[in-house]
């Protein structure tokens, strides 16, 4: 196991990894903010699914998701069709124009990828590419994962402690 340091380096840099999508997303055009990539991300790696499955993937309240989903129909990027299993419901799918888009965004990241790490090796590129991999299947589908499943914060004597929602220290009673 690694020592306390490194796990708190490594906090540090995933907070950084925040900053470099920003900068990524720069690149995408004004119709088509991130979410909206997303979307047409998913669907084109899972095909058509209802919209309460995109937003389980989403990790975002059905909400939000009806209005990323709104966006991107408005544009044409994806069609709407009745779920032939349950006719209230509808199918949500990528269109050509949707997947022509997500090449063109796609096209534009790795060329913003190549840009920016251009003094990287071969093999530099592919371990960071492994050890993400491996990050993530670590943590597993945490986006399916329920609030209470996940580990809680060990009071830490360097850190002052975390206020729970509502909870209010003595100093303001």
């Amino acid at each position: 196991m690694a020592e306390r340091s490194q796990y708190e380096e490594l906090s540090r840099h995933l907070s950084g990894i925040g900053a470099v999508k920003r900068e990524m997303s720069r690149g995408l055009p004004p119709e088509c903010p991130p979410a909206s990539a997303a979307v047409l991300s998913l669907l084109a790696k899972y095909g058509e699914m209802r919209a309460s499955r995109l937003s389980e993937l989403m990790a975002i309240d059905m909400s939000v998701t009806s209005r990323h989903v709104a966006h991107v129909a408005e544009h044409g990027w994806i069609g709407r069709h009745p779920d032939p299993q349950d006719g209230r419901s509808r199918l949500l799918r990528i269109t050509p124009q949707g997947q022509q888009l997500l090449n063109e965004l796609s096209e534009g990241v790795t060329e913003a990828l190549a840009h920016y790490l251009h003094d990287w090796s071969d093999d530099d590129v592919a371990q960071l590419n492994a050890l993400l991999e491996r990050l993530r299947t670590s943590f597993g589908d945490c986006r399916t994962r329920a609030p209470q499943d996940l580990p809680r914060q060990t009071a830490d004597p360097a850190r002052p402690p975390t206020r729970e929602a509502g909870q209010q220290t003595t100093a303001q009673n």
